[in-house]
């Protein structure tokens, strides 16, 4: 059974991709940093339908917790085979100049740094070098890293302009090691992450302004992720696929 690490899988976007790839055959990580009923409910669901998961804490901007969580996923599940880079912060609405020095890094920890280490810990437990399997990364970036956000959050549309980098790079870094590195980049979500940024009413607010007039559901940025994660993606490393309505 091919095994994977799903951070931020509390909620929104994570927990549908790990309810989706469960449903596909994986057993699942479900990572969390606070919210453990959240995070508990989707891996009970999970067990519920017939599959495996586990509920895991831990901060995706602490190595300690990063190393954790895959030790953890290992000696429950075995091998891992998947990793989706998908915890990720904002910390707040607003333009760049208002921002504090402890904000711009905790996020740059999370979204960044985080996602960093976990491919990390992930290359060396997939290399077909080091004697892995193989394997598939998905990092999710954001139509904000080529939108910039102004006015919003130009700082987490340059976390993501990250992620893109990062993606491209290790992809043909580790190519030759049986690995496939890409990102999706959603669009606009209804998810809870804009109430966590004191904007619960940005999806509706923003829909006007998107091709296909509204907000994307998390289940269809998950079949994004769960394709690239695929065999049926085989010869796709280092894409950087858009799922945001034509915006």
């Amino acid at each position: 059974m091919p095994v994977a690490i799903i951070t931020g899988a509390g909620r929104g976007i994570g927990a549908a991709t790990a309810r989706m790839a469960a449903a596909r055959g994986y057993a699942v990580a479900v990572n969390y940093l606070r919210d453990r009923a959240a995070a508990e409910a989707v891996a009970q669901s999970i067990t519920s339908a017939g599959g495996r998961a586990l509920a895991v804490q831990g901060d995706a901007g602490s190595e300690t917790d990063i190393l954790r969580l895959f030790e953890t996923t290992e000696k429950e599940f075995g091998l891992i085979t998947a990793l989706v880079n998908n915890a990720g912060i904002a910390e707040r609405l607003c333009r760049l100049e208002d921002l504090t020095a402890d904000e711009i890094e905790r996020m740059f920890r999370v979204n960044v740094t985080g996602a960093i280490l976990c491919a990390r810990e992930a290359v060396r437990r997939m290399s077909t070098k080091h004697g892995g399997g193989g394997g598939a990364i998905v990092n999710i970036s954001s139509r904000a890293a080529k939108l910039g956000s102004p006015g919003e959050w130009v700082h987490y549309a340059a976390s993501k302009g990250a992620i893109d980098t990062l993606t491209i790079g290790l992809a043909r870094e580790v190519a030759s090691d049986g690995i496939r590195v890409n990102a999706v980049a959603p669009g606009l979500v209804d998810t809870g992450f804009h109430a966590s940024v004191g904007a619960p009413d940005r999806p509706a607010r923003l829909s006007p302004g998107i091709p296909m007039g509204r907000a994307a559901r998390p289940e269809e940025i998950a079949e994004a992720v769960c394709w690239l994660l695929s065999p049926a993606a085989s010869y796709v490393t280092g894409a950087i696929l858009e799922v945001g309505g034509g915006r």
